[in-house]
């Protein structure tokens, strides 16, 4: 059986270390179903500039689950740009917030099935996931599952 594929975006590197938030649990048992190889892993240069921007210690932290996890580090590239353009021009991501847009057309255009992340604001919330959905199949690509740790780890792991 192959292992399912999954992209972390920031908001996971976060709630790894943010002990006051509600995903907090599933968020570590995540981590610790990839370290037994439950998934495999990636996230992208984006998430990296992103994580740059916090302040230290959390910011080395965060960088570190990267190399301690085996997550695989993606780069953009001309396709994943051009998509993400298109959920902006489509009214599903807001221009301010591209880099969103990024993540899911990176792991789309990867062929990754779930992409992780507790983002409600422009990433997991109904309209997202819709409408990057068709855009998707318009595009000729297979759409994207966007969950939060809460629903892929079993609540034993918990």
């Amino acid at each position: 059986m192959r292992t399912p594929k999954i992209y972390l975006e920031t908001t996971i590197f976060n709630h790894y270390f943010d002990t006051d938030r509600d995903s907090h649990p599933a968020t570590l048992a995540l981590f610790n179903d990839i370290k037994k190889g439950t998934y495999k892993a990636y996230t992208s240069i984006y998430v990296t500039d992103e994580l740059n921007k916090a302040s230290e210690p959390k910011r080395s932290k965060m960088l570190e689950l990267i190399r301690e996890y085996d997550i695989i580090l993606i780069a953009a590239d001309v396709e994943a740009q051009n998509l993400a353009n298109t959920y902006v021009n489509e009214g599903v991501i807001p221009l301010k917030y591209q880099p969103d847009g990024l993540h899911i057309a990176i792991a789309t255009i990867n062929d990754i099935e779930l992409l992780i992340s507790v983002n409600y604001q422009h990433i997991n919330k109904l309209k997202t996931k819709t409408m990057t959905g068709l855009i998707n199949l318009k595009q000729g690509y297979k759409p994207i599952m966007i969950v939060t740790p809460m629903e892929i780890v079993d609540d034993e792991n918990i």
